[in-house]
């Protein structure tokens, strides 16, 4: 049986460190996306406020296999 695959994109934050945004964007993804089978983390940045680091967010493609 022949599978294909697609690939999505998100960015994704988190105040505490850049695997936690990986985190929350795959928990967030994994609620409406079935079949993931793999991420693949494309960009890292930070947000800076008042001369201080206040986000890690990561920009990352969620790769899931299409049913049917």
């Amino acid at each position: 049986m022949s599978k294909v695959a697609r690939v999505t994109e998100i960015i994704a934050g988190s105040t505490a460190s850049f695997d936690d945004a990986v985190k929350v964007g795959f928990e967030r993804a994994c609620k409406t996306l079935r079949g993931i089978t793999g991420i693949r983390v494309l960009e890292q940045r930070i947000k800076v406020e008042d001369n201080k680091m206040v986000e890690y967010r990561v920009r990352m493609e969620i790769i899931f296999v299409l049913e049917g």
